[in-house]
């Protein structure tokens, strides 16, 4: 099958920081799904895990972790799935990418692919759409179906991949949504997606929040940069408010300024229920079925913004690129294998 690889860790203006590659197909055992895969997204997991570093893999690695296909095979304890049917999913970051034509995926963690969308629009879904819907249902606690309506939403980093569908979902949820963003394009985006008040992260947000009559916000979400909102987030949430951070910090933090308004933090990571193999596992499948039925019904839109061409190695490149930019709006994805 052709997959793209890397065998070094380089700069991504290498050419040899992915590669095109042949391995061989593999077969699907256990509760794994062997699917062809059509479409993938390219995600900030993808650059961080490619970025310079002085290891040389033994035989190519494969990254990628967003992806839509059709089953091509199933293991022998398969009961969600069959031959034949259209997925789209996140997968796991303790196992080979998605970026190869035939990927084996556990199926407790792949979703039945929406129906009104095309490949790459549906590949750019399942990483995002875990990541917030968890942030604000297991991490902060917010009820899907709308017990929490009308409470307050800080979202710093609106215009990115997760600030994108997060929007949507909270919203959903009814949620008062305020989305950070810089430029006026991914401005303009927040709002799209149905934002209530858009507000610039290169200001402090403690004034932009101020001038909007709002001192406090009952939920922070950080997509951005924890350590560098940490003293701001402690500021703006409010007594018993919660806050949840995907970024990991390189930084102390000064966790004692949450003890006075008993404020709780909390990690979010995708990839956590896959890695350990958790007992509520199967929830990603049921996440991201919930989610195909909202596409489907039109109550969430899509996120995708640039399509750059077939899955290989030269656009592979180009799309990490544009993410090590920091200027991405909304998602990227490529279709098909040239």
């Amino acid at each position: 099958m052709k997959a793209v690889a890397l065998t070094r860790y380089l700069p991504i203006d290498d050419p040899e920081s992915l590669l095109d590659v042949t391995l061989p197909d593999p077969t699907p055992t256990g509760r794994d799904l062997l699917v062809r895969v059509r479409a993938v997204a390219v995600n900030p997991v993808d650059t961080k895990v490619r970025s310079p570093k002085d290891k040389i893999e033994p035989s190519p690695r494969v990254l990628g972790w967003d992806a839509a296909g059709v089953v091509e095979a199933v293991g022998p304890d398969v009961t969600l799935f069959k031959a034949g049917d259209e997925v789209y999913y996140a997968g796991d970051i303790t196992r080979p990418g998605c970026n190869s034509e035939l990927h084996l995926i556990d199926e407790r963690i792949v979703g039945k692919k929406p129906r009104s969308l095309g490949w790459a629009e549906a590949a750019a879904f399942p990483l995002t759409t875990l990541t917030a819907w968890e942030c604000f249902h297991d991490r902060l606690g917010i009820d899907p179906a709308g017990a929490h309506a009308g409470r307050s939403l800080l979202i710093i980093g609106g215009g990115g991949g997760v600030g994108s569908i997060g929007i949507q979902i909270a919203k959903l949820w009814g949620l008062q949504v305020i989305a950070t963003a810089s430029r006026p394009e991914s401005q303009a985006w927040c709002r799209e997606l149905g934002a209530d008040h858009v507000i610039d992260h290169r200001k402090p947000l403690t004034e932009e929040l101020s001038a909007l009559g709002i001192k406090t916000v009952d939920y922070i979400a950080n997509f951005v940069d924890t350590a560098a909102y940490w003293d701001t987030m402690a500021d703006l949430i409010r007594p018993q408010g919660r806050i949840v951070s995907i970024v990991e910090t390189k930084t102390p933090v000064n966790v004692t300024r949450l003890q006075g308004k008993s404020a709780g933090f909390i990690f979010e990571m995708m990839f956590t229920r896959a890695m350990f193999r958790t007992d509520d596992m199967q929830e990603q499948h049921a996440i991201l079925d919930a989610v195909a039925d909202h596409i489907d019904a039109g109550r969430i839109r899509g996120t995708l913004r640039d399509k750059l061409g077939t899955i290989n190695a030269e656009n592979l490149r180009r799309a990490h690129a544009q993410l090590e930019s920091g200027h991405t709006a909304g998602k990227i994805a490529l279709e098909g294998w040239g």
